[in-house]
């Protein structure tokens, strides 16, 4: 900025100079916030919130939330009901192309000799039940070519393979709750733009192409070998803590895998133990799974405020509402699904009139590879064309071929996504887009006193922003406190309610309002950041 008191002594000479280095030869205008109704959400949002509620009905009664499972549906039609009692219009649900879906009711699972103890363990998502309890060996299996099935072949009939060596525990020696210090937030600020998705390696691209290729013969393998069933460590955590995802496919007509569970890795390590000692370990297990595919849809949850001038243009919001199975998805993501929900809630509250549509999503199929979102935001706004070359996973996050849009492309303001645990909001990712720093600047000021100061230039991946940043359009996601999030709850049997921070809850969805208050209310829609000529748009 330059000084004021030299600015007055400045010739007129020296301040054309001057003004013609900024951008565009103007000084931007500063941006408007009406402070009157940052007070009235904050007395709305911090004193009569209902964001516990929200998340208790989501947690504690719907229980987990998996993709195209039954309480997904139950999830999409509570959320739906729900925005629609509070007034929103033109609630409804959304279909996209899905696949089988898959729950459970139980799992038991035991070690019955050479000594008996229990088992905690969670079964993989689009795997099997056992009908009934059954019973087997627990036998150590390393495969990782194809000349090692050979060494196998006759000897895992009824057996229980064990996938993997035992994992390394050690105390921790951090705290497993964290809040971002003051340190780390100057670092995010003053970080530079980053160079983009991480690119892999040939030989990386190799082995993951390789791993692809020996799970499905493994598969195969062990079903025709006539194993009984899988057991696999927790990838990660200890004291009881399990993660887990999917182990089998959600196609209608893919080969069946083996009945499969995740076990804490202490129970993992005491059964590799037993059996390096030369002593057969016998295993008992029973799993009552199922499909579905009775609907081979999955859907999201939209509902609106209508605008008024401005009312074709759009102003988003959301999070994911699917979530893995082992806990009920609280941080997971009932947590950003019940702020975007409070955040309408409060708008809708205080009678707000928004100029533009504010529109709330709740996202489906986030888990599997941002499906709901992706599916969404191509039916409305644009999609990209696959880019010959481009590795699998790299295609599925972060597709960059030529971008065909729809009309409404240009009519899309912006979109606020919250998908990072239950910490309070910190500040926001620019997702590059330098344009929007003196804006956010303005929007976060009315919320210092919270802790919501910090903006990046950084972008924070793995979530539905990426579905609108992708094809260019204003896409967003929020800075938050880690807390337990990467240590405790992501993905596991500890992501519940009582592990959600209420304060933090509050707090975000105050600030959740308050952005897409300011983005219905301003007069221009929200700047975009250029794309590469190569990414713009081939036709419309």
């Amino acid at each position: 900025m330059i000084n004021r008191r030299f600015k007055r002594f400045m010739t007129p000479v020296i301040a054309v100079l001057i003004l013609s280095l900024t951008v565009g030869a103007q000084i931007a205008p500063v941006e408007k916030v009406d402070m009157e109704m940052m007070k009235k959400i904050r007395a709305e949002g911090l004193e009569r919130s209902k964001v516990m509620d929200t998340l208790s009905w989501l947690t504690d009664v719907v229980g987990y939330r998996l993709t195209g499972s039954p309480n997904m549906k139950a999830s999409n039609e509570w959320t739906r009901n729900k925005l629609a009692e509070w007034g929103l219009q033109n609630a409804h649900l959304e279909p996209f192309p899905f696949g089988r879906g898959w729950s459970f009711d139980k799992v038991t699972a035991n070690v019955v000799a050479p000594t008996s103890f229990p088992i905690i363990a969670y079964p993989e998502a689009w795997t099997p039940g056992t009908d009934g309890t059954i019973t087997g060996e627990a036998v150590m299996v390393d495969i990782k070519t194809e000349a090692d099935f050979e060494k196998y072949k006759g000897k895992l009939k009824g057996k229980f393979i064990m996938a993997g060596q035992a994992r390394e525990i050690k105390a921790w020696d951090k705290p497993m709750s964290q809040r971002l210090s003051d340190e780390e937030l100057l670092k995010l600020a003053n970080d530079e733009p980053q160079g983009g998705m991480r690119q892999y390696t040939p030989e990386q691209i190799e082995a993951r192409r390789r791993m692809m290729a020996l799970g499905p013969k493994m598969n195969s393998f062990f079903k025709s070998e006539g194993a009984g069933a899988m057991i696999k460590s927790s990838r990660i955590g200890d004291g009881g803590t399990v993660f887990v995802q999917g182990g089998g496919s959600r196609e209608k007509n893919a080969p069946e895998a083996l009945p499969s569970v995740v076990i804490t890795s202490e129970h993992y390590n005491r059964i590799v133990r037993i059996i390096e000692k030369g002593v057969p370990v016998k295993m008992e297990l029973n799993i009552d799974a199922r499909f579905h595919d009775e609907d081979m849809n999955a859907y999201n949850t939209i509902a609106e405020i209508p605008g008024t001038d401005l009312k074709d243009e759009i102003v988003m919001l959301g999070g994911h509402m699917d979530s893995w199975h082992g806990g009920t998805g609280a941080t997971d993501n009932a947590a950003g699904v019940s702020v975007a929900m409070e955040a309408v809630r409060i708008l809708q509250s205080l009678g707000v009139k928004p100029r533009r549509t504010i529109r709330i999503a709740l996202w489906s199929g986030e888990e599997q590879g941002l499906l709901g979102s992706r599916a969404y935001v191509a039916q409305h706004f644009g999609a990209r064309q696959a880019t010959p070359g481009q590795n699998e996973f790299a295609a599925m996050m972060n597709p960059r071929g030529p971008l065909v849009t729809k009309p409404a492309y240009d009519k899309f303001a912006a979109y606020f996504n919250l998908d990072n645990g239950t910490g309070k909001v910190r500040g926001v990712y620019l997702q590059g887009n330098e344009a929007v720093r003196p804006i956010f600047r303005a929007w976060l000021a009315p919320f210092r006193d919270l802790g919501a100061s910090t903006i990046t230039i950084q972008n924070t991946g793995g979530t539905d922003h990426l579905a609108y940043d992708g094809i260019g359009l204003p896409g967003f996601q929020f800075i938050q406190d880690p807390v337990e999030y990467d240590t405790r709850t992501h993905h596991s049997n500890m992501d519940l309610y009582d592990r959600i921070q209420a304060d933090d809850m509050k707090q975000a969805s105050v600030i959740m309002a308050a952005f897409v208050y300011n983005a219905a209310m301003r007069d221009a829609k929200l700047p975009r950041k250029p794309m590469p000529a190569a990414q713009q748009a081939s036709n419309r």
